[in-house]
């Protein structure tokens, strides 16, 4: 499904590559090069704001996550709002506000039940990107994330982040950050994109035994594919 994906993004920026030629042509469809560079005015291609959502297919990574066993990815969604601000033809920022749904698959020692399950962890999360123009109509994307963890599930129970009960072997970080980086294809006011994100925290904190301990090492990563729509330009 992950290769589906990835072809379907391959296939979407392709198309958005060719109608950059056949901009002029069509009505509606406007490049960023129909405005002067360093406009950076409320008119340019570059500025605007607009909704997206997609799938993710997330996993850990770490030093850690070999000591899981049967260890998998974890699909599920992320939505949410971004605003763009231009500072000409081909440079803009990119803040984004969204709710994702990520996690992994996996069993360990450190739980009473060895079967293998899902752990899903639920952010809210805000990159800033750094947006390049490569062409009219192709982006690439790149930036820091900042991530605020808001509900974990293990095995399907509903668990809490902090462990101030002693109920738990480890807490869950409740703050992550990383770098996101991707690539985006626009055809007028639709978007379709994919982009990559690496956690740069630890996922697990405060382990209190040795099968804990041997999981304090993991962190996030998600691949992600999305479609947007902008409200204004």
């Amino acid at each position: 499904m992950k290769k589906a994906a990835l072809l379907l993004s391959f296939c979407a920026l392709s198309a958005a590559a060719t109608a950059q030629t056949e901009g002029s042509r069509v009505s509606g469809i406007r490049s960023s090069t129909d405005y002067a560079p360093g406009s950076g005015s409320s008119d340019s291609r570059n500025n605007g704001f607009g909704i997206k959502g997609g799938l993710n297919w997330s996993q850990i990574h770490g030093d850690d996550k070999d000591n899981y066993d049967n260890l998998g990815s974890y699909r599920n969604f992320h939505a949410g709002v971004y605003a763009q601000f231009g500072f000409n033809d081909k440079f803009s920022i990119q803040p984004e506000v969204l709710y994702s749904r990520q996690g992994f698959e996996g069993s360990s020692a450190s739980r009473s039940n060895t079967n293998t399950y899902f752990t899903r962890l639920d952010y809210i999360q805000v990159p800033v990107l750094l947006v390049y123009n490569i062409v009219d109509n192709v982006s690439v994307h790149v930036g820091p994330q900042v991530s605020l963890l808001t509900k974990v599930r293990e095995a399907g129970q509903e668990r809490k982040i902090a462990n101030e009960d002693n109920l738990y072997d480890y807490s869950y970080n409740s703050l992550d950050y990383g770098l996101s980086a991707g690539l985006e294809g626009r055809i007028g006011p639709a978007r379709v994109g994919g982009r990559y994100t690496a956690g740069f925290a630890d996922v697990i904190k405060d382990p209190k035994n040795t099968a804990a301990q041997s999981l304090a090492n993991i962190k996030n990563g998600a691949f992600q594919v999305y479609v947007g729509i902008g409200i204004s330009n």
